[in-house]
């Protein structure tokens, strides 16, 4: 994770130096990774809630060229092209994100091993910030709780935008009501033992996430009404064709 971690540490020296406070450069470092990755983010779930009616054409298809394997193969890849639809879109941005997430982990989690040598940023992890008294120890109790309440909410909500439809959605839905509470109490309890600086940056990154996920959630509504407005306008063709055609059959 150096190659990723080494460029972080640089940018994180370079705030700290211009800031003067290592508390505060890492809630503007947190800042500025959630922003890059936001566009990888959005990317993700709005291709997950795509999935619900690509997947609604999918089984027609299925189901059309149930005894022709080839045929039903052809539609698909033809449906996928004439949508723009990719099935691994939705994949790629959370690969991308990974490393960068491991990176920064890794750095906040030994930061003079990734940090350019020098007495400045030796001594800056262990400065005092708010009610911390030494940001490379651990802080027992505040800010796991907060990192552990934000969790639960940013959780809530993916789980609630990347729900779908199908046989294993059951299944899904009951994993993720029982990882809903896991996931935050297993975030409070290693807050409570990594160095505060960590929590900092997963307790900030998880308050802007649950920000972007009510954007995100404005976002698919709307391109939930634009698909349903789509479906009654395919509809009404569809009837006035079918009229139409009843029309013709009478005249003759």
């Amino acid at each position: 994770m150096g190659i990723i971690a080494k460029p972080i540490g640089l940018l994180l020296k370079g705030i700290y130096t211009l800031v003067g406070s290592y508390g505060i450069a890492l809630i503007i470092l947190t800042v500025i990774v959630k922003l890059v990755l936001y566009p990888l983010y959005a990317k993700q779930i709005k291709t997950t809630a795509s999935m619900t009616d690509i997947s609604e054409k999918t089984q027609e298809i299925q189901k059309k060229y149930a005894n022709d394997q080839q045929r039903m193969n052809e539609e698909i890849k033809k449906m996928y092209k004439e949508t723009g639809f990719n099935p691994t879109s939705g994949c790629l941005p959370m690969l991308i994100q990974f490393p960068i997430i491991m990176g920064l982990f890794a750095l906040l989690r030994n930061p003079i091993k990734y940090m350019p040598a020098g007495s400045t940023m030796i001594f800056a992890n262990h400065e005092s910030f708010l009610w911390i008294k030494d940001l490379a120890q651990p802080d027992m109790w505040i800010l796991p709780i907060i990192a552990g309440v934000a969790t639960y909410f940013s959780f809530s909500q993916n789980s609630a935008m990347t729900a779908q439809a199908g046989p294993t959605a059951g299944q899904t839905k009951a994993m993720n009501a029982m990882m809903k509470y896991i996931f935050p109490l297993s975030i409070l309890w290693l807050a409570r033992s990594y160095r505060a600086g960590l929590a900092i940056y997963w307790a900030g990154s998880q308050v802007m996430q649950i920000f972007f996920n009510i954007r995100i959630n404005k976002m698919r509504a709307k391109m939930n009404e634009d698909r349903e407005a789509a479906k009654r306008v395919e509809r009404a063709e569809k009837d006035l064709l079918r009229k139409r055609r009843a029309r013709m059959k009478g005249n003759i």
